[in-house]
């Protein structure tokens, strides 16, 4: 598939630091394993939280694996109009200034005051995979995808580590757009 990457969606989700999951979990606590996501080392959790803004709740939020130096909480931006918080579209970890919201664990509950982001649309790649695309960390692309509704991203950020697998990932706004349901692939354009 030759200029063609894997396209993910990103469903909403949060990442925990080791001091937010004891107090959500209880102390002592740790994220329980769920299943392995396709990015090296990544893993969906058995738990889940409420996220609660100053509009609306959003329950049964899904927690990746591992734990993070700094607590993130990735939405859509419709997640963000329910949960009634401006939530910018930012990089993965680029939370500096960013929407706050409560979340709601069994054993408690904390009140971020930044963190909530809509994640920019990336790829993903080693710096193997990027060389064969020909594309640098940091470089904005566009990707096609062909669906029932085809369209082309723009703004796409190429992000390259040797902890990365290659794929992209849109969060579930971006995929009920382009109708990029189950196994589906995007061309990479320059």
């Amino acid at each position: 598939m030759e200029n063609k990457v894997l396209v993910e969606t990103s469903a909403r989700h949060v990442h925990l630091s080791a001091e937010h999951i004891e107090i959500l979990f209880g102390k002592g606590a740790t994220l329980t394993h769920k299943k392995d996501l396709s990015q090296p080392g990544q893993f969906a959790c058995e738990e889940r939280v409420t996220l609660v803004g100053p509009k609306k709740s959003i329950p049964n939020v899904i927690i990746l694996g591992p734990a993070r130096p700094a607590t993130q909480v990735e939405v859509s931006l419709s997640d963000a109009r329910t949960l009634g918080v401006d939530a910018p579209v930012r990089e993965s970890g680029d939370i500096a200034g960013s929407a706050g919201c409560k979340i709601v664990g069994p054993c408690g509950e904390v009140e971020i005051a930044e963190g909530v982001i809509a994640a920019k649309r990336h790829i993903h790649f080693t710096p193997a995979d990027a060389e064969a695309f020909g594309v640098a960390d940091k470089q904005i692309v566009k990707v096609k995808i062909d669906s029932a509704r085809s369209l082309v991203f723009d703004d796409v950020v190429v992000r390259v580590s040797e902890k990365f697998a290659a794929a992209m990932h849109i969060d579930t706004d971006e995929a009920n757009a382009a109708c990029a349901f189950g196994k589906c692939f995007g061309e990479v354009i320059k």
